[in-house]
């Protein structure tokens, strides 16, 4: 094959990344992964500029639920363009943002009874955490969060704050304050109850912690290591909430617009948070998109008291309208979602019988992970193997022991079953090859 290709006309080294490595921050990381140079993408295919198609369980980090350049939000993305319909427009009324904003309370909020104003905060979903953090303060009149080991929230620094991860944490260069971290739901096997230690220090006058604000959970830790939090073990954290007058706020921003099943990751367990965070794959299409959903009785901003240039993302409406319209009208993905979740769950239960000390499976829906209890470097290893041979995952969790899978929700049963036996195949390589030396 011709080592150049032609794009816009000029001729470019295919998979030459001289400029990458010589011009771009080193902070860049997904790509030392994959140290390929991709360039179309289709469903749950990315195709490199050489014509190598990959299986891609990684999915924009959650933001891709839909798959690649879907063709009802690619028309219509088109379409508005050519029509010159208003890309930028900040917080101004256009006719995207209310077919937008019709379609999520026809189709997402009123069936679930949630009567949330939208927020729009800017593009990404630490821009929806930041706001969410502001807006339950500035109500609560309080300063302090509870959140939870393991969390992570994004990468300004409010966000930061009320993240878990030490590595992510120490990139912020000054003290991260005003946030006391919690045990997750089986944060110690459990034996030990269920908010004890929290609902404890809560009421003793004594134990030095100031009521706070608000407590922000993930009901599925993704980055943490795909944690799947308890039906139960929610409820009884809004409980507690409501007890001792907490906002509870739910980041749905990675495991929200149905990855887990249902369209939020709460619904399961039957609570209503106070304030819920989306992002990621909310804009349908992978253009940027955030909301933060809250009460209507705590709209207390006053005008541009929190604002942002690109709040008023309107090709992401239009996109985010049609995944609305198109996926949301009835059960039919969410059911596919937990089948495919079922499906994985059994598939690789014979390599959890087969290394039963080494391995555990975890998440819920279609946010899946496969855990390396006793070796984490094995993960990596595992994601290599993966890439090797032409399917991308990533890993999460504290040391990077988890196999993430992120799949787009819409791939087929042929993908599902090729990406199983890709990572299958894997797993047991690695676990064989430490046995064997």
């Amino acid at each position: 094959m011709d080592p150049t290709i032609e794009i816009n006309g000029t001729p470019d080294d295919s998979m030459d990344t001289t400029i990458f490595t010589e011009r771009e921050s080193e902070v860049r990381s997904y790509s030392r992964n994959w140290p390929v140079v991709f360039d179309t993408a289709k469903g749950a295919t990315l195709k490199t500029v050489d014509g190598e198609e990959y299986l891609d369980f990684f999915g924009g980090a959650g933001a891709l639920n839909y798959g690649h350049n879907d063709e009802g939000m690619k028309t219509a993305l088109l379409d508005y363009i050519a029509r010159d319909g208003i890309s930028h427009s900040l917080d101004k009324f256009t006719v995207a943002k209310r077919r937008f904003l019709e379609t999520f309370t026809s189709t997402i909020l009123e069936p679930r009874g949630l009567d949330y104003k939208v927020m729009f905060p800017g593009p990404t979903g630490t821009n929806a955490v930041e706001s969410a953090l502001k807006l339950a303060r500035k109500v609560t009149g309080r300063e302090a969060v509870l959140n939870f080991t393991n969390s992570f929230h994004g990468m300004t620094l409010g966000s930061l704050s009320v993240t878990g991860n030490s590595m992510k944490r120490a990139g912020a260069g000054v003290p991260l304050v005003h946030a006391t971290p919690m045990p997750y739901d089986n944060y110690f096997g459990g034996v030990t109850e269920d908010f004890q230690w929290m609902d404890r220090v809560l009421e003793d006058s004594g134990s030095g912690m100031n009521r706070p604000a608000a407590v922000i959970v993930e009901c599925v830790q993704g980055e943490g290591g795909i944690n799947a939090a308890r039906a139960e073990w929610l409820q009884a954290l809004r409980e507690l909430c409501d007890r001792h007058d907490i906002l509870l706020i739910v980041d749905d921003v990675q495991m929200g617009c149905g990855r887990t099943g249902e369209f939020f990751s709460f619904e399961f367990a039957g609570i209503k948070p106070d304030i819920v965070t989306l992002s990621k794959s909310i804009g349908g299409y992978g253009l940027p998109l955030a909301l933060t959903l809250f009460r209507s009785d705590l709209d207390e901003w006053t005008p541009g008291e929190h604002n942002g240039t690109f709040r008023g993302n309107n090709l992401a409406f239009v996109t985010a309208e049609v995944a609305l319209r198109t996926f949301w009208k009835d059960d039919a993905l969410q059911l596919r979602t937990l089948e495919n979740g079922r499906v994985l769950r059994e598939k690789f239960a014979p390599l959890v019988y087969k290394y039963p000390d080494q391995l555990e499976l975890r998440g819920r829906g279609m946010a899946f992970g496969i855990a390396f209890l006793q070796n984490p470097e094995f993960a990596e290893k595992v994601m290599q193997r993966c890439f090797d041979n032409k399917l991308l995952v990533e890993t999460a969790g504290p040391s990077d022991e988890v196999v993430k899978f992120l799949a787009p929700l819409t791939l087929s049963d042929a993908e599902r079953d090729r990406g199983i036996e890709i990572c299958y195949e894997a797993v047991d390589h690695v676990l064989s090859s430490q046995y064997e030396s």
